[in-house]
């Protein structure tokens, strides 16, 4: 029995002389790391700080800036820590942090794949920049301001003052109109009159009460074309330019200041635009008067 307590402290004491050794060997090792961790901590608050001043020429989203900067800066002190470990001659620990860090991800990826779409998917936009805070954009059915963009989502406030919040992912893979890049819009109007008319007389007409339209562009053109023969009418679509800008509802009063004077120059030359039903027609324009024709077909008193 003291023959096997003695071996046993013999083989304590054998392993701690060993351990010993080892530390006294890796020592300057370990010194050299722990100093390897700590510039490369400075270096990455120093890059975190210098990428902030950076991306914020780029991109106006703090949230963004934010999340980029911190994520460098955690691959600086990544580095660190594996040039570290490997001066400690701990290459397997490297080895399994990398592949542990590697299905971590794919496991968290799998898992949230539209919150890791919706992420990137905000970074992408965020230095292409197809739109901006206070833009006027038309995407997922949805017109409205942009109000705020984030990491997630953007969120709109529409002309009726409602908020709808669009994940990031939708508006990334589909279609944007964004108003506030345009300044000149070409407004086209859809208008019929009877068959009875004057095509060149309703062309003459039409173009010359457009071209008052005050928010006409400088060149004031103004294009008519015949389209078809409707049920009721021929129709036509008048098409001009005028200056857009978001800020004002420019586009809508030049649309209704057209609209207002080619109906009022229609009544002033006679042109009828017919409406949208059947009617009997009893003369060479519709809509006479059937008084004298009912009176005809009266019989002798």
């Amino acid at each position: 029995m003291n023959f096997n307590i003695s071996k046993a402290f013999q083989i304590v004491e054998d392993k701690l002389e060993g351990w010993l050794q080892t530390l006294t060997e890796m020592l300057p090792n370990f010194v050299v790391a722990i100093l390897v961790l700590i510039i490369f901590y400075f270096i990455s608050r120093i890059v975190r700080l210098a990428s902030k001043k950076l991306m914020s020429r780029f991109i106006e989203q703090p949230a963004i800036i934010g999340l980029l900067s911190t994520i460098i800066s955690i691959v600086i002190i990544g580095s660190g820590l594996v040039i570290a470990l490997n001066l400690l001659h701990l290459s397997k620990a490297v080895t399994s942090l990398l592949a542990g860090a590697g299905i971590a991800g794919l496991a968290i990826g799998f898992a949230f794949q539209d919150i890791s779409a919706n992420f990137i998917s905000g970074i992408i936009m965020a230095f292409r920049k197809p739109l901006n805070v206070g833009d006027i954009i038309e995407t997922n059915g949805v017109t409205g301001f942009v109000k705020d963009i984030q990491l997630r989502a953007t969120i709109l406030e529409t002309f009726q003052g409602l908020h709808v919040i669009i994940p990031n992912r939708l508006i990334f893979q589909n279609a944007i109109t964004n108003y506030t890049k345009t300044h000149q819009r070409r407004v086209d109007l859809y208008v019929g009159v009877s068959y009875a008319e004057d095509l060149e007389k309703v062309k003459q007409v039409t173009e010359e009460a457009v071209m008052k339209n005050q928010y006409l562009t400088d060149d004031k053109n103004v294009n008519l074309v015949f389209e078809g023969f409707g049920d009721s009418s021929i129709n036509y679509r008048v098409m001009f330019w005028v200056n857009y800008s978001p800020t004002q509802p420019n586009y809508l009063e030049a649309r209704s200041e057209a609209i207002m004077a080619i109906n009022k120059a229609y009544k002033e030359k006679g042109i009828t635009i017919p409406f949208p039903i059947r009617t009997l027609d009893f003369g060479i324009k519709g809509g006479e008067k059937l008084e004298g024709h009912l009176k005809t077909l009266q019989p002798n008193s």
